[in-house]
């Protein structure tokens, strides 16, 4: 009987991950397929890859989306960071509250964020680059300030107290003793507000102005006409680039996980 329940628990789990991933297959398939219909293979062919990057529209888009995602998450970096920092020094009651305002943007539904964010800027400023920026620095705050707080914490505060006692000022101190110690935490947040940035189109939609274009609203503007097979290239590029950042933040995590059991 126990035999039969752990077959079908990895049936069960086979199933899940092929229901998951077929799609990413079936991506990564028709970014090599030399026909533009997705149920006919028409032979192996790289012509996709090599028209995506002599694209302007495409490039155009990818810029804005690169120096928006990377803008976001930095700004959303030192932010959160600074809120941390700040939250240390709050007593526990404000503390829990504090993060659990942090958690809403995350809860809440993001045609929601957009929209709010999207009537606030209409009616105060003009929506265009500045008002995205905006909206994805929001959406990447939360995610720095849950994988920094938890380092932030477990930091060690003798040592800190020992470089103010020994004359280094509380900046000189905070940047050559704290600031090492969460670094982890610190790169982890930067890479999951990127990933969160690069990876939304509601408030992008919803924040972007007139002739602003990312992959993800241009992506959505191709859905009326057909999709263009230089966009599965494209696609396939992110899912490796996206491969590799969540490798880094596992072994930044395995690599701390090894370092605190050791001490």
């Amino acid at each position: 009987m126990s035999g039969l329940k752990k077959h079908l628990g990895r049936c069960y789990i086979g199933l899940v991950l092929v229901l998951l991933y077929a799609p990413l297959a079936i991506l990564i398939v028709c970014s090599f397929n030399k026909s533009k219909a997705r149920t006919v293979w028409g032979g192996f062919t790289l012509h996709w890859y090599r028209d995506l990057f002599q694209n302007e529209e495409v490039l155009s888009a990818l810029r804005t989306s690169l120096m928006l995602t990377i803008a976001a998450a930095l700004i959303a970096v030192i932010l959160g960071t600074m809120a941390c920092v700040g939250m240390t020094v709050m007593s526990r009651r404000s503390k829990n509250l504090l993060m659990n305002i942090t958690n809403i943007p995350m809860l809440n539904a993001d045609i929601v964020t957009g929209i709010a964010i999207m009537l606030l800027f209409a009616r105060y400023f003009t929506l265009g680059f500045g008002s995205m920026l905006a909206a994805h620095v929001t959406l990447g705050i939360p995610y720095v300030i849950l994988n920094v707080m938890p380092r932030l914490q477990r930091a060690s505060k003798g040592v800190y107290e020992a470089a103010l006692d020994l004359g280094a000022s509380e900046i000189y101190a905070f940047f050559s003793v704290v600031l090492p110690e969460i670094f982890p935490g610190i790169a982890a947040g930067f890479f999951f507000a990127f990933t969160v940035s690069m990876d939304d189109f509601v408030v992008t939609y919803f924040t972007k102005g007139p002739g602003i274009n990312t992959i993800s609203t241009m992506l959505y503007q191709q859905l009326r006409r057909g999709i263009n097979p230089q966009m599965y290239a494209l696609s396939a590029i992110f899912l490796l680039v996206i491969l590799l950042l969540l490798g880094i933040v596992n072994h930044i995590t395995a690599k701390n996980t090894l370092e605190e059991k050791a001490s």
